[in-house]
């Protein structure tokens, strides 16, 4: 007993020789304490450039995974994989705008020659290519299948004010349903305010999937329901994008408008069935300020020329926006934000400005851009000024 006691004295002893309990606390002061610093976020060029084009105004990533790219310059349609190697070329007279659809067919808007009355024209026209001959598929087997000539998928007269008339852009739309499968829209613009009572030249028009017209699209606001919405309709997009098994079943679209007078020239077009029918009403996303983030879809009179907007089909939902007078390309997310979450860790919650471009040949250049799209995380635009098709990648996307 009196051994144990004194191991106990003993410890009580050196216990109160000490600063507290158990002694003076460890200085940590040694150690450097990390400081999360925000990563740089950036779209970054991925070399080599492809350059095997006179002039590409257009390109779109296909449901059967390849690329397309729409070669002004030279009238054709050119397929490519991911790699960037040509696979095969296609013509098309005066194409400038290229789509594909769940079928694998490609949709590309070109010019229809014609003599009427005496006279040449130049008709706008939406040619259906077929890609599959037999057991053999690809661009190189292509044939035309059909012709949408404007005028006359609505009328039978025409009027040479019809020859100013143009099919800008085409937008498809998924769903489960085989009837409404592969339907789509496309943007037209002209300079008749009143077609016959059939509605503007400037309009967003519908098609079935047996290329059959339907409608204009009218837009209900809180001021009425308007046929004449739309201010030189140019780009247009839905949510069913690639890849095949993701694709959307949603009828909305993006579209951008060129009109001096459309001060929101980039917005969602919503489909909404009520109890009292189906409407297409806009959706203007909000605008917040510089404190969290620099720009806003939304914001009035945020772009110069926007030529083209394309969306991503994975989990990101990137809205990209192509201005041609700009020499940029903007990067907004789904609800109409500019840039990209910032990365874990990052000292700001500020999101973080992806946009690029500017007037040059750099590798983060551009000379009249004409159109951008995304496909497992790489971004591809048409350079129409270089004469090239640039790649890019998010930092943020590297592992």
């Amino acid at each position: 007993m009196m051994k144990h006691f004194g191991i106990a004295f003993l410890l009580l002893t050196v216990a109160a020789g000490c600063d507290g309990y158990w002694g003076k606390k460890t200085d940590l002061e040694f150690i450097d304490v990390p400081e999360f610093m925000q990563r740089e976020i950036a779209y970054v060029p991925i070399q080599p450039v492809i350059s095997d084009f006179m002039k590409p105004v257009d390109i779109c990533i296909g449901f059967d995974e390849l690329i397309y790219v729409v070669d002004g310059g030279a009238e054709e349609v050119v397929s490519m994989d991911e790699s960037g190697k040509i696979l095969a070329r296609f013509r098309v007279p005066g194409v400038r705008h290229v789509v594909q659809d769940r079928r694998f067919n490609l949709l590309a808007i070109g010019t229809y020659d014609t003599v009427i009355n005496g006279v040449q024209y130049d008709l706008s026209c939406i040619y259906r290519i077929d890609m599959q001959r037999g057991s053999l598929y690809g661009l190189q087997y292509a044939e035309i299948t059909n012709k949408i000539i404007h005028p006359y998928y609505f009328k039978s007269e025409f009027s040479a004010t019809d020859a100013q008339v143009r099919f800008n852009g085409i937008g498809v739309f998924g769903s489960m349903n085989p009837n409404d499968n592969n339907r789509f829209v496309v943007t037209r613009s002209g300079p008749s305010s009143n077609n016959a009572g059939r509605g503007p030249d400037d309009a967003v028009i519908r098609f079935n999937n047996k290329d059959e017209y339907q409608s204009p699209v009218f837009v209900s606001t809180s001021s009425g329901l308007f046929n004449n919405y739309f201010r030189k309709p140019y780009g247009v997009t839905t949510f069913t994008q690639p890849p095949q098994f993701s694709a959307s079943t949603r009828s909305d679209f993006y579209v951008t408008m060129l009109g001096d007078d459309a001060a929101l020239s980039v917005q969602l077009i919503q489909f909404n069935e009520t109890d009292f029918g189906a409407e297409f009403r806009p959706n203007i996303f909000p605008v917040g300020d510089t404190s969290e983030a620099e720009g806003y879809l939304n914001q009035p009179n945020r772009f110069r020329r926007p030529i083209d907007v394309a969306m991503t089909g994975d989990i990101t939902q990137f809205v990209f926006v192509v201005d041609s007078e700009a020499d940029s390309v903007y990067q907004f997310t789904s609800n109409g934000i500019e840039g990209v979450p910032p990365l874990p860790g990052a000292n700001t919650t500020k999101y973080q400005l992806a946009s690029f471009g500017g007037t040059g040949s750099g590798l983060t250049q551009f000379r009249d851009p004409r159109a951008a799209a995304m496909f497992r995380r790489i971004l591809y635009v048409a350079d129409a000024g270089n004469g090239r098709v640039l790649r890019f990648r998010l930092t943020s996307d590297f592992d």
